[in-house]
């Protein structure tokens, strides 16, 4: 029997966005996931994420908060919602080896994508059950240019 893709990649949202306020560019037309987007492809699953990050890392600053992996995990799967956010911090931590007080740069400057795309790796296997080999590193890569076509970065 043939193993079903997960679900956030079968709608092409590998970080399970749900759906929210925000009119996102690259939407499916065909809503087929009541409380998940769907994307028209991976990269802009990814490019959704990026601008997600990119307001958390604006909030962070008018709060003056650090900007780290656990002030991301929090806002991104809170215990409000019935996540075990600790667990997910502990998750992401192993798999990226980013400490989870380690202050991050904001997404859109010239070390984001370097600093920030491991932990992006690391969200989509906790999302989806799946192994850091797994994941297609080239969607991060592509959705963070679509997201922020300005900034020149390093991989």
């Amino acid at each position: 029997m043939e193993k079903k893709e997960p679900r956030g990649l079968r709608n092409n949202n590998p970080l399970n966005i749900r759906h929210g306020m925000s009119q996102w560019q690259g939407t499916s037309p065909h809503k087929t996931d009541r409380e998940f987007v769907c994307y028209m492809s991976k990269a802009y699953g990814y490019r959704a994420a990026w601008k997600i990050l990119q307001t958390y890392h604006r909030r962070c600053e008018e709060q003056q908060e650090p900007f780290c992996l656990r002030s991301i995990l929090m806002r991104w799967a809170p215990p409000t919602d019935g996540n075990d956010t600790e667990a997910y911090i502990r998750r992401v931590m192993l798999l990226s080896g980013v400490g989870g007080q380690q202050i991050l740069p904001a997404p859109n400057s010239k070390d984001g994508y370097q600093r920030l795309c491991p932990i992006l790796v690391a969200m989509t296997c906790v999302e989806n059950g799946i192994k850091p080999e797994a994941v297609q590193v080239h969607y991060i890569q592509k959705g963070y240019q679509m997201a922020f076509p300005h900034v020149r970065f390093k991989n």
